[in-house]
């Protein structure tokens, strides 16, 4: 039975509203160099994705193509007002594209004067005057040239308006420092609340994660995310990830710790040592070096780590051994299943499956996508939901198969579910399972054994050795929400499906038809017995 507190689903997508953080507006010849390398370099290093036209030559009125679509793809506008700003037409265009971008996409515009005043960029006074006078001379017998030189006009006066940070007679390092926290603080509020907005009841987890992990405290912390597999809890942990992070120094989220051997934990280490120094270079050999350098480079830096479905007590011993590995602030979140990996002496967050209203919204969402059904299909909704017992993975996996399909087809897939008398979840996501073709079957129970977290392209090349179509194969598996790519173009499922997978085979194993072999017992088994023969797919060795 669900708890009293709400949940949501466990594999919403995060899905970028935007293609790049910050779009950066500037005369190349006043402070490429100077300011805006400086400012770009703070940006980059603070995990902003920033586009700089480094070969921008500013001649002429014409602004190419991709460098329009970067402004209406850019979140943030920063734009930074020199002395010879404004004597280049280019730039100019590219101002008067961000403020109709500002008002008719809500992009985020923010002014830097450096070695200039506001009043002269509103009032185009000094040397925007001069400036002007040039382009007026220019353009005097030219009527529509002219029009364009009053929409130049207008765009500095109402972007000097805008709250923005003023260089003049400062330090520039100060000023670099307070405009990278404010982009960063401004990009946290509105990705956060896009990514959110879709997540059944994601809110009362999320403030509940930020009152245990205490940020106004200055001293470092532990914080368990537990629950069982499917429930969500690595989706609350990207939300917490991607709301606090601005607020560190550095900060690295590591997704399925427990996918990696732990012989192997010096790679995790390398990873993590390399996202928060922002270094990309392999520092350590062995796990015991990479505990060492940890705790020595790490140690005066306040941090965000996430380690992600862990399921072994090494994995907290070698990436987050001890709160002295940290600076003063720093906060480390671990998800897994098994609360004893946690210790006693950490906060630990149980998030818990649906209660049924939240259960029937995150089925609708999926299964309706808004639309209103007849009762019929509303009696058949709740009975699907009934038999998902809470669990945010099977309520988005059945929504999904189940969209659009008619009254014919949900009665039979209603049927097929409650003649499932097993109460294990994992059991009921073969229906899924059951719904491929046979060659979509061949390689989704490939990917459940032995692709799951290698690299897509090495993937498909290996699938099309034996299936020529196994590019559009694995699309249709994303389609239907059994595997998907993750941001490293790794090939991924939930923890569940992999389990339904491979249960899938050990009946094929039981029923004396092995297909695949991927465990040390297996394997043993066939050496022992001598039923190597009866293997008819693939065998992987881990070494």
């Amino acid at each position: 039975m669900a708890s009293s507190s709400s949940s949501f689903a466990s594999d919403s997508q995060y899905r970028p509203l935007w293609k790049y953080d910050v779009f950066l507006s500037f005369r190349g010849v006043d402070t490429r160099r100077t300011f805006t390398g400086h400012l770009y370099e703070g940006l980059k290093n603070k995990g902003i994705f920033t586009f700089q036209d480094d070969k921008r030559l500013e001649n002429g009125d014409s602004i190419p193509e991709e460098l329009l679509k970067a402004i209406e793809e850019s979140q943030v506008a920063l734009v930074i007002f020199s002395k010879k700003y404004a004597t280049s037409r280019w730039c100019l265009n590219e101002l008067v594209k961000i403020m109709e971008c500002k008002e008719e996409n809500g992009q985020i515009v923010i002014p830097v004067f450096y070695d200039v005043y506001p009043s002269d960029v509103r009032k185009q006074t000094e040397s925007f005057a001069a400036a002007f006078d040039e382009h007026e001379k220019k353009y005097k017998d030219d009527v529509e040239a002219m029009q364009k030189v009053k929409r130049w006009r207008t765009a500095l006066s109402a972007a000097a308006d805008l709250k923005g940070c003023n260089v003049h007679g400062r330090i520039e390092s100060d000023c670099i420092g307070e405009l990278v926290e404010d982009v960063s603080s401004k990009l946290c509020k509105t990705s956060s609340s896009y990514l959110l907005q879709d997540i059944v009841g994601i809110d009362t987890h999320l403030e509940k994660v930020k009152s245990l992990l205490e940020m106004e405290t200055n001293d470092v912390r532990v914080l368990g995310i537990w629950g069982m597999g499917g429930v969500g809890k690595t989706t609350l942990a990207r939300a917490v990830f991607d709301t606090l992070s601005p607020q560190f120094q550095g900060a690295s989220f590591l997704a399925d710790v427990k996918e990696t051997n732990i012989n192997e934990m010096h790679s995790l280490q390398n990873i993590l040592l390399s996202e928060l120094l922002r270094e990309d270079k392999k520092y350590v050999n062995n796990k015991g070096e990479g505990k060492l350098l940890m705790a020595h480079r790490l140690r005066f830096m306040k941090v965000l780590v996430v380690l992600d479905d862990i399921n072994h007590h090494d994995h907290l011993e070698y990436l987050a051994g001890d709160l002295s590995w940290f600076g003063s602030g720093s906060r480390i979140i671990a998800t897994t299943r098994n609360k004893q990996i946690l210790g006693m002496n950490n906060v630990v967050h149980e998030v818990t499956t649906l209660l049924e209203p939240d259960a029937i919204q995150l089925f609708n969402h999926y299964a309706f996508k808004g639309e209103a059904p007849d009762e019929h299909i509303k009696k058949l909704a709740l009975e699907v939901v009934s038999h998902a017992k809470g669990l945010p993975l099977a309520l988005r996996l059945w929504g999904i198969w189940l969209h659009n399909q008619d009254k014919t087809k949900w009665r039979e897939v209603v049927d097929m579910i409650k003649r499932e008398s097993s109460p294990d979840i994992v059991k009921n996501l073969k229906i899924s399972f059951e719904g491929l073709q046979d060659k979509e079957k061949t390689i989704f129970l490939d990917i459940a054994c032995f692709f799951r977290g290698m690299k897509k392209d090495y993937t498909i090349e290996i699938i099309k050795s034996y299936d020529l179509d196994g590019r559009i194969r694995l699309d249709g598996l994303i389609e239907k929400s059994l595997v998907f790519i993750s941001k490293y173009d790794t090939i991924q499922m939930h923890d569940l499906i992999q389990d339904m997978g491979r249960d899938v085979v050990t009946m094929q194993k039981d029923s004396g038809q092995p297909s695949r072999l991927w465990n040390i017992e297996d394997m043993e088994d066939v050496m022992v017995n001598n039923t190597v023969s009866r293997l008819n797919t693939a065998i992987i060795f881990n070494f």
